[in-house]
Parts: C-alpha cells; structure tokens; sequence
C-alpha cells in the first residue's frame, strides 16, 4: 500500500496556503530556538486569538461555557490551551500534544573559565546528541538569567544579524590519525564540548591594578565585563540561570525547488507549531480542544514541567470546576473518554541509509502526515501501541478530510527505537496514537522537514479537533 507523494495532488490555492504556513513555521523555530521562548510566542498567539489565562478566570470567578477559551502555563516552559467544546467536558477532549524542547547544550552553573589565552564556557549536553555535530559550528547563547531580587533577564546572543558567534573547536585532520579510528560515539568527548566565547584579554592600568588577583583570567575576566555592561549580570549569577548553546541563524528554505526546510530545532516544534496553528483555529467544536505544549521529552518527560508532572491533569480540574462539572469522578470520566494525538516526529526515510529502514513501513518525505501506531525499541518497549479501533477512527477522519498521511515505523525491528509523551497520556484510559512530521538528520544541529508535510499535519491536526 504505497501512499502518493502530496505534492501531486495540491491545487493552486493549496499551494497558496501551504507556503504561508511553512512562512509562519520558518519564522517560529528561527525565533524560538529554547522551550520557553515557544512557550512565550504560543501565548501571545493564544491571547491575540481570544484566550484568556486561566489565573485570570479563576481569580474573576469565570464560568466558562462552549466557544470560550483559556491557557496556562507551566514554569515558562509548557503550555496547553483550552477550547471548550459543546458537549459536557465529561465526555473527553480532543487533545494534541507535542513538546517545545530539544537537544542541545546547556551551560553548567558554573561554567566559565580560561585556558590557553582563551575563555570558555562548559556545557552538559541536553538529550540525545552525537557529540562531532556540535564542533566548528556557528553558535549562540540563548535562555534566561533569574537575579536574587527576582528579575529574570533574557539573554540572546549569536542570533542577531550583527551578533557575533560562538563555537566549540575541533581538532585538525593533521594530528587526527588517533581519533580518526576511535568509534563516532567517542571522537568528541562530551566534556571537552567547552564553548570559546573569547579570546582577548582585559587591559588594566597599572593604577587600578589592586592585587594579582587582577591578572588572573584576564581573557575570561574581559568575557565577563562585556557580559556584565550588556545585561547587568555577573558570574555568580550563572548559578541561577539556564542558558542554552544553539546552532545561531535563521531556518532557511532547501532545495532548489524550496520544497523543504532546514532549521534547528525542528524535533519537536515541527509537530508543535501546526498543533498551535490548529487549535488557534478551530471554532466552536463540538468536543473540548486541548494543545498540549510540553517540556523535557527529551530526557524523559520528566520534572516539574514534563508531562509526567500534574500540570495537565490539574489544569483540565481547574477548568472543569469553572465549568460546573467539579468532582474527582467528573474529571477521571473526561480523561478516560478523550482523544489524542501524540503530535511528534518519525524518522523519515533516508535512502543513503537505506539499510536501517524497512521500505513498507518507512516514513517517505512529502507523503504526508505519518502516524507510528507504536513506537518504543526493540519487542515495542516502552510503546503505547494504539489499538485498532482508535486506528480505524484516525483513518476515517483524514479521509474524510481528504489529508495525505501514511503509517510508518521507526526503523527496522531492533535497529534502534524512541519514545513520545503517548504513553504517559494513554495511562489514564484515554486513546493515544502518535502522529507527526517525517525529519531527516533527526537530533543533529540542522534537521530537515518537508513543506508538504508541515501542511499536512496541520491540516490533519485541525481534522482531528473538528471531527474526533
């Protein structure tokens, strides 16, 4: 059953409107390169499209009925906005999911420091990373500095048309013979991913000069005088703050044709920016429309603003009291009763590594919409695996919709493997399958989606609020 490329099928109209999205989409990952600057946009676009933050309901005594619409948010950095639908809430929401973070570099708390008339910065690596990626690239800093008197300070440098740029080093070809036959896994080592971030030392007039301790870290100590005149930060500050090391510049289009994007970050706001889009859209539905924009997947979905935390399920209890329908019963029913989808990439299939895929059930670029009816490693481990019945709805709606969309799995039977928030979510009773945006170059500095596909998924993300 080989599905047909989406592009055959598109009218001029459709053409039209798929660039506009994929323009809208460039634009978002170009800007909102850490969670909570996805999180911070999403809000805005809710607000400009009528929603109101939750707090503020609560605090005025709201009582919310069908066609209003609230969010919230979690720590900065998830985000889940809420349509009430015509139908009681007990009777289950159509939700999307999808998760604003991905891999990266995070700087320690205490990162700086000079070696070889250089400065640095040390970094952990953040989820899954082959560590050679990170080397001799264009870099930038980008995250937030939280002061003890309570004001946080965004910082951004390295995207900026004027900004100057970071990068790691990498050792010459001439002196690699050693590393050159090391497996890939141990070329770069992760400690050593150490970001130069200067290479000029301060000057000091022999006046000012008060100690030797002025002519320690010289190069390291300039850093930071910069870093200080330009946000008002100084080094015991990086002990609260969560900067993140980002591939700097802009998504561009790919190909020729410009068929394709190439962009950081696009595991997983590929999936999360049309599940944003849709549910800005969609207008008096008949069930309750949720989009879920998560944190921390990427290592787990774990901590306070992953979705294994409480944030959605208190949250929707929130709501419901608003609502009317205020009991625990009421709540677990609403839960049980509702609809899902995990809203995140699948490996899209790369002929160039032929050899890890199996060709049925690959994700092709430009098919369409990709749905894994599991996912996990290995015997399905750690897979929610849709059941059959829920399959079959999925199907109905998208042809109805007349949405491209095909079914895959993520590579060969015990090549590999991943998971998505579906099975956190499918352990209240509700049904969960995963469906997202095929990626080439998966979790590597600069991904590769294809337009066709961002339509599609946000044409059939909005099916499935309207129809499900």
């Amino acid at each position: 059953m080989e599905r047909p490329c989406a592009w055959k099928k598109y009218t001029p109209e459709q053409l039209v409107e798929l660039e506009k999205i994929c323009s809208g989409y460039k634009e978002f990952i170009s800007e909102n390169k850490t969670e909570r600057l996805c999180v911070r946009t999403g809000a805005a676009l809710a607000e400009q499209a009528g929603y109101v933050e939750l707090g503020q309901a609560v605090d005025a005594g709201k009582t919310l009925k069908p066609g209003d619409k609230v969010y919230a948010v979690n720590h900065g950095k998830t985000l889940m906005l809420m349509q009430i639908g015509k139908r009681p809430l007990q009777e289950g929401f159509n939700i999307l999911g999808a998760h604003v973070d991905s891999p990266r570099l995070d700087l320690k708390q205490n990162p700086a420091f000079e070696a070889g008339d250089m400065a640095y910065l040390d970094t952990h690596y953040y989820g899954g990373v082959k560590a050679y990626h990170w080397v001799a690239s264009p870099l930038a800093l980008v995250g937030v500095v939280a002061k003890k008197d309570g004001s946080v300070i965004d910082i951004n440098i390295g995207d900026g048309a004027d900004d100057p740029v970071f990068t790691i080093s990498d050792l010459l070809i001439h002196l690699s013979g050693e590393l050159m036959s090391k497996p890939a896994k141990d070329v770069v080592d992760a400690e050593l991913l150490d970001v130069i971030v200067g290479g000029r030392p301060v000057v000091i007039d022999e006046a000012d000069k008060d100690s030797e301790a002025d002519e320690k870290d010289p190069v390291k100590q300039l850093f930071l005088n910069l870093l200080s005149e330009r946000y008002g930060i100084d080094e015991e500050d990086f002990l609260s703050a969560e900067i993140e090391v980002v591939p700097a510049g802009p998504a561009r289009d790919m190909g020729l044709d410009r068929s394709m994007i190439l962009g950081y970050g696009q595991d997983d706001r590929v999936c999360s920016y049309p599940s944003l889009l849709a549910q800005i859209e969609v207008e008096a539905p008949e069930r309750t429309s949720i989009c879920l924009l998560v944190d921390k997947e990427e290592i787990g979905s774990v901590g306070a603003s992953g979705m294994t935390s409480r944030f959605f399920e208190n949250t929707v209890a929130e709501v419901m009291a608003l609502a009317g329908e205020e009991s625990s019963l009421a709540l677990r029913r609403a839960l049980a009763n509702s609809r899902m989808l995990s809203s995140d990439v699948s490996a899209g299939f790369d002929p160039s590594y032929a050899s890890k895929f199996e060709t049925k059930n690959a994700a092709y670029m430009g098919r369409g919409l990709c749905f894994n009816k599991y996912t996990g490693s290995r015997g399905k481990s750690g897979s929610n695996d849709a059941d059959a019945e829920y399959m079959a709805l999925v199907r109905d709606i998208m042809d109805e919709a007349g949405v491209n969309f095909q079914t895959c799995e993520l590579g060969r039977v015990n090549v590999g493997g991943g998971g998505t928030i579906a099975f956190i979510m499918a352990e209240y009773g509700m049904d969960v399958i995963d469906s997202g945006v095929p990626v080439l170059s998966m979790h590597a500095l600069w991904e590769v989606a294809n337009k066709a596909d961002i339509y599609e998924a946000y044409r059939g993300y909005k099916a499935f609020l309207e129809r499900a």
